[in-house]
């Protein structure tokens, strides 16, 4: 069976996992225990839940891309259950005529601020004119 890529974001809990360089060796550790080859890992985002996990209010997001046989997974979600630092993970397949595109995107040094791009202020005051000149014609 061939290797396939797999995309996983961790959410880590902020209070055990110390700095986030210790939370990368853990994640990299459970990987590679489990025959994965690390292909990217990065922080991508520190946010509040919309609603609690396990009592928590704010988690880490960490990104992480590996390549390993599909039989591997289910090991890696077993050993990151019994992780207290991840809070939730989920893995999904690349599809292979993706996976070149997907890891440039994820190697890219602004790949993590692309989510925090924001208008311009005045540009809201701007476009609500504008929306209410659409409407009132």
């Amino acid at each position: 069976m061939a290797a396939s890529v797999y995309e996983c974001m961790f959410i880590l809990d902020t209070a055990k996992m110390g700095e986030v360089s210790a939370a990368e060796k853990q994640l990299t550790s459970i990987l590679e225990k489990n025959n994965c080859e690390v292909l990217v890992k990065r922080p991508w985002d520190e946010r509040r839940f919309s609603y609690p996990i396990n009592n928590q209010k704010k988690g880490l997001y960490y990104l992480t891309y590996f390549r390993t046989e599909g039989k591997n997974v289910a090991a890696v979600e077993r050993d990151c259950a019994l992780s207290e630092m991840i809070l939730r993970m989920m893995v999904l397949r690349i599809d292979p005529k993706l996976v070149d595109t997907m890891l440039s995107l994820a190697r890219e040094e602004h790949a993590v601020a692309l989510h925090n791009i924001t208008q311009e202020p005045g540009d809201e005051e701007e476009e609500e004119r504008g929306f209410r000149k659409r409407r009132d014609s």
